[in-house]
């Protein structure tokens, strides 16, 4: 089943075609140098970028495939959560080609193609599964049981893991984007030189919260520039990148342990991290636990996930029509249009 999809919840404009878990093409036109100079997502940049880039993006991808448009057999799109001028513009242009492609519409939840972006680089994974997803936007620990089936177990409470990396990467003067800047600097952990909190949470154990953490950190920024001394940045970054691994890897071994699931997957931009990565796969292992995470290629937003979930949508017959409209919140669990 040939899918062309669209991705545009952010400030990356990607479009792909898939056949079920295989890619023939997947486009992506990134906006970070853009954004880099404010130092963090522009909406109203973004969108207007959305606006001129997705045709010519959208006919790049097709031809990348080798196919023409009447080839395809339905059209899907992100259409929640994100950037709402963001997505209306992806939502928009999908309504329109569907219409008149005369194909069916898929609408897709953005962090069920970050899972379904392990379907692409694992094509024997299969539900069910337990899932951290962690992003810029989103800290999610969901149960997968099917492929369009997923319940939440834990989510952040305020910050999400890649917030706090990207804005106490901002307060150090880092490059945009700054998680990826702090994971390539970091080099050792050193707690005795830099003590961060580890977040209290009442209430549910799966739970979690980083603006306390993000906080510290800017604090511990000023109070260093109040006495006239310069942080070891890279240590900082270290010690930054271990307690929010620590967090989110004790929590999700928890989870594991009291589920019954023998399978963990990671996904999300933040899945991109060296240290999360390398650290959950050794402990899974450890456990006898599996561990699968995308490949680093796909752990970004991109399109391809996207028509990888869109897939099992349209077999779950989650299609939608032209009353579709984005929007910038939406639960991973809760049923959409089609459910």
């Amino acid at each position: 089943m040939l899918i062309l999809s669209i991705e545009s919840s952010c400030d990356e404009t990607s479009a792909a075609v898939t056949n079920e878990r295989e890619v023939l093409s997947n486009i992506i036109s990134t906006q970070i140098d853009e954004h880099r100079i404010y130092g963090g997502v522009v909406p109203e940049i973004a969108s207007r970028r959305h606006c001129e880039n997705i045709a010519a993006v959208v006919k790049e991808a097709v031809d990348a495939a080798g196919i023409t448009l009447s080839d395809i057999d339905a059209v899907a799109v992100t259409a929640y959560p994100g950037l709402i001028g963001a997505l209306l513009t992806g939502v928009n242009f999908a309504k329109g080609l569907a219409l008149s492609l005369n194909k069916p519409l898929i609408a897709v939840h953005h962090l069920r193609s970050h899972i379904a972006a392990n379907y692409i680089t694992h094509k024997a994974l299969k539900p069910p599964f337990l899932c951290l997803v962690v992003s810029g936007g989103n800290t999610v620990l969901c149960k997968v049981e099917d492929y369009t089936t997923f319940s939440v177990i834990g989510r952040t409470l305020d910050d999400a893991a890649g917030e706090c990396f990207d804005k106490a990467a901002r307060a150090m003067g880092l490059d945009y984007p700054g998680g990826v800047t702090l994971d390539k600097i970091a080099t050792i952990a050193d707690e005795r030189a830099y003590p961060l909190p580890t977040p209290k949470i009442n209430g549910d154990p799966y739970d979690f919260s980083f603006s306390g953490l993000k906080t510290a950190v800017i604090n511990l920024l000023h109070n260093l520039k109040q006495k006239g001394e310069e942080p070891d940045v890279p240590v900082l970054c270290a010690t930054l990148r271990k307690k929010v691994c620590d967090i989110l890897i004790s929590k999700t071994l928890m989870s594991l342990r009291e589920s019954g699931y023998k399978t963990l997957v990671l996904a999300g931009g933040v899945s991109a991290n060296s240290e999360l990565r390398a650290r959950m796969e050794e402990e899974c292992k450890k456990e006898g636990f599996e561990f699968y995470t995308p490949q680093l290629k796909y752990c970004g937003d991109n399109a391809a996930m996207v028509g990888a979930q869109a897939y099992y949508e349209f077999l779950s017959g989650n299609t939608a029509d032209v009353s579709l409209n984005a929007s910038a919140t939406m639960p991973i669990d809760l049923k959409v249009q089609g459910d």
